[in-house]
């Protein structure tokens, strides 16, 4: 194997061991409450349903999904339903970096647009596949990396159009 390139491992091993533990984090701010999401932990368990949940919000008949995130960090259930070009979600928080579960339910429900909500998942996704490449992390199944380069050049598309 070449300088930097890794054994194939699996996607949330490989990921995670692309960023340092002191790493930047990414924030979401659900209802005015940050949640600092680690690229190490929480992002690395999190991409194996946020590609296929990006490709499928993006559809135009799009109605509804759920989704489990399951990190130790980053622990909620999501009801995503369209309402017209909004997606409403409801959540139910189990636990994250931070304790904020209750000010989180607290705050209710989040109704954001479709394209916005693509387009900033879409910002993370962005980050961790330059950064794939930049570290020829090689993975045992590479089909979430090709999904995510697609996803997000058809992004990228809409975005200029």
């Amino acid at each position: 194997m070449g300088r930097g390139v890794r054994a194939p491992a699996d996607g949330e091993k490989a990921v995670g061991e692309m960023y340092s533990s002191g790493a930047e984090d990414a924030v979401l701010v659900w209802n005015r409450v940050p949640i600092r999401l680690t690229y190490r932990y929480d992002i690395a368990v999190l991409l194996d349903d946020l590609v296929p949940l990006l490709e499928e919000v993006r559809r135009p008949e799009f109605s509804g999904a759920g989704v489990f995130w399951g990190s130790d960090t980053f622990s909620a259930e999501w009801e995503l339903t369209r309402e017209g070009g909004d997606l409403r979600i409801r959540a139910r928080w189990h636990s994250t970096l931070g304790n904020h579960e209750s000010s989180l339910t607290e705050r209710g429900d989040v109704t954001v647009g479709a394209q916005e909500f693509v387009g900033e998942w879409s910002r993370i996704l962005r980050r961790v596949v330059i950064d794939a490449e930049a570290g020829s992390v090689e993975l045992a199944d590479d089909d979430l990396l090709v999904r995510a380069k697609a996803l997000l050049r058809t992004t990228t598309t809409e975005a200029t159009d």
